[in-house]
């Protein structure tokens, strides 16, 4: 079973047009919607794109940060980086979907990563 990304988009900006005003120096969470290749259902994966300078000065700010889920570039080119994603997560099999969706939230925070049936 494959992986397809159904939508792509930010709660912060518009994927199809954004361009960063400072290449060197950006970070942008971008979402994934997700589904098994040619059939029903879709799940969001999270992954924050961002340059070294970017998280350098997060780390000034802010303190350590956990490394998860983070996809780094230099410089800063959201559809590149988008396209990368794309390529990443539609490469990835596994015989089951709730297999491929453990691979997926390894690229990306899966919305159901720490859910557990009671």
């Amino acid at each position: 079973m494959k992986a397809a990304v159904r939508l792509v988009y930010s709660a912060d900006v518009d994927v199809q047009t954004y361009v960063s005003p400072d290449p060197d120096d950006d970070g942008v969470w971008v979402r994934l919607i997700v589904g098994p290749e040619g059939g029903p259902g879709e799940e969001s994966f999270d992954v924050l794109v961002c340059t070294p300078l970017w998280l350098r000065r997060v780390i000034r700010t802010e303190g350590p940060q956990i490394g998860r889920h983070h996809l780094i570039v230099e410089p800063f080119d959201l559809r590149l980086a988008i396209g990368f994603l794309l390529r990443r997560f539609e490469e990835l099999e596994a015989p089951t979907y709730d297999e491929l969706a453990e691979k997926l939230a390894r690229l990306g925070l899966w919305e159901f990563e720490d859910h557990r049936e009671t």
